[in-house]
């Protein structure tokens, strides 16, 4: 049977063309979600566009049935995104498409020129929170509210859409981004992709590892964790081995400062920097503690997620979206617990909350493990942020039909 079908009925994107532009397809939470898009407009008979000026995905996004466009999508040069608007609506025209979907504010202001100029409707994805509130950021940032359906990653980011953009407020619908449990699953990673992973990180086989996997930049926590981790050592927990995994970016300087702190504190060896990890199911199952220390919102928690999945403890800061993904007193009773939320910037608690986690014991970490992949697969599953984006472009071109 076709994939273009539901049961006997035929889906209501069968044979429509959506366009999505975005800046550059490589990685990152809405790239992934544009070739995530893609694929599921491909399964129900859509045609999958993606304009932007490549990178590392365009081959996945062919390979799962979307269609690159090139395109200048990256420019924020106002007399390039001008001759843009003409650009992208000779191309709408031409390839007859249905719906506009812009994911980055200087590609939006293009889409929707294209979009108003051709009366197609229009969608935006808020994948982050858009920090700057002077009147010239505001106006800038104002397109990703001016979607016929504003979509945002998480309830926090609503709210803030809601606050800064109030005009968008009937037309904001939360959409969490999804994971694929078919590759965030333990049963999909085998023991050698873990042991692999350990012995490049150099760790030894009867050290447990907390790891903080994101950029090397202040606000993710980094140093947060390093001060945790010189109490925990104080503490007693001398078998641990604390891993932050992720690239800098070229912040030297903040890498410095990093391991100025670490050999402060006596910690080399100890917490140790491992650059970016390509494999991050394998990482999360190495790991016996997940931390997302931000001290700044996020405006998803997908590691948090992504852990969860693997049945590993979580410890997150009580900051932005994460909450939302993690399940812990005193919303929930002890029993319902799936991690643990601490205050933002509290060395303290977080280390309490990871020794709490260390301390598991076989039977709790296995409960809480299953309790966890139970709540992300119910609330953050691939399919259901695949469903819930499609139902939105049927309901907006069913609408535009009956005008």
């Amino acid at each position: 049977m076709s994939h273009q079908f539901i049961g006997n009925k035929k889906h209501p994107l069968a044979g429509r063309t959506i366009l999505q532009i975005i800046p550059e397809l490589e990685a990152g939470g809405a790239e992934r979600t544009a070739v995530d898009i893609a694929a599921g407009l491909a399964h129900v008979g859509a045609r999958a566009l993606v304009a932007t000026e490549g990178g590392r995905l365009v081959g996945e996004l062919q390979a799962k049935g979307g269609v690159w466009i090139p395109f200048p999508a990256a420019s924020k040069n106002p007399i390039s995104m001008v001759l843009n608007v003409r650009k992208l609506a000779r191309i709408c025209h031409n390839e007859r498409v249905d719906l506009l979907h812009a994911r980055s504010r200087a590609p939006a202001w293009v889409a929707l020129g294209a979009a108003r100029s051709l009366n197609l409707p229009f969608v935006t994805t808020y994948h982050g929170s858009y920090a700057g509130r002077s009147a010239i950021k505001l106006r800038y940032n104002s397109v990703m509210a001016r979607g016929d359906r504003v979509i945002a990653n998480s309830h926090y980011t609503a709210g803030l859409i809601r606050s800064l953009q109030p005009q968008a407020d009937g037309r904001i619908t939360v959409i969490h981004r999804g994971t694929d449990f078919k590759v965030f699953s333990s049963k999909a990673v085998g023991i050698e992709r873990v042991e692999n992973l350990r012995k490049s990180w150099g760790v030894a086989p009867h050290e447990r590892i907390v790891l903080l996997a994101a950029r090397l930049t202040n606000w993710k926590g980094q140093k947060v964790l390093i001060d945790a981790a010189a109490k925990l050592r104080a503490a007693g927990f001398h078998d641990v081995t604390f891993v932050l995994a992720g690239d800098p970016q070229g912040r030297d300087g903040y890498v410095k400062e990093l391991d100025g702190m670490i050999s402060s504190l006596g910690l080399e060896g100890i917490v140790r920097r491992v650059g970016h990890c390509t494999d991050m199911p394998a990482a999360f199952l190495a790991a016996s503690v997940v931390a997302v220390p931000s001290t700044e919102p996020e405006a998803f928690g997908r590691s948090a997620v992504e852990a969860q999945a693997m049945g590993t403890p979580v410890v997150v800061s009580d900051l932005g979206a994460v909450p939302e993904t993690v399940l812990a007193p005193p919303a929930v009773e002890p029993s319902e617990r799936t991690g643990w939320r601490v205050p933002p910037a509290d060395s303290n608690e977080l280390a309490m909350a990871i020794g709490e986690a260390l301390s598991l014991g076989a039977s709790a970490r296995t409960a809480l493990g299953r309790r966890s992949r139970n709540h992300v697969q119910t609330n953050f599953s691939l399919e259901r942020m695949v469903a819930d984006t499609l139902e939105v472009y049927a309901n907006l071109l069913e609408r535009k039909n009956k005008r």
